[in-house]
């Protein structure tokens, strides 16, 4: 697939203009993963409007992404960086099969202290 396909099925998978971003920072300000990622949400929008995509398929980043939707409700222009991230990793997984959560790891993974909604959450999340 080539750069430019990529780049359209993320586009359409998440339904994001990216050219509506200013690159202001207050989606990368208020995201609880900042320390966490390589790119930011700011850089992921600028990054999927100029056809980077591979470059961010090979970045743990669409990984460490809480989906938490903080960067969406700090957005001033409503570009929605969450949904760019969630396209890349979906468009990662479904061509490689690199899911990065099994069924059969959840076991050890478990604690008492996490919440059953987390589990399934991360289940949808990385088992698409």
């Amino acid at each position: 697939m080539s750069s430019e396909d990529m780049r359209e099925q993320v586009l359409r998978m998440s339904g994001v203009d990216p050219k509506k971003c200013m690159t202001c920072g207050k989606c990368s300000g208020t995201c609880p993963a900042y320390d966490e990622m390589e790119y930011h949400p700011h850089e992921f929008v600028s990054m999927v409007r100029k056809g980077r995509i591979e470059e961010l398929m090979k970045s743990e980043s669409i990984f460490r992404c809480l989906s938490c939707f903080a960067c969406v409700e700090r957005c001033p222009r409503s570009v929605e960086p969450a949904k760019l991230i969630e396209a890349v990793r979906l468009l990662k997984v479904r061509s490689q099969g690199e899911n990065h959560l099994k069924v059969s790891r959840i076991p050890e993974m478990l604690d008492e202290d996490m919440p059953q909604q987390a589990i399934t959450s991360a289940l949808r999340k990385y088992n698409k």
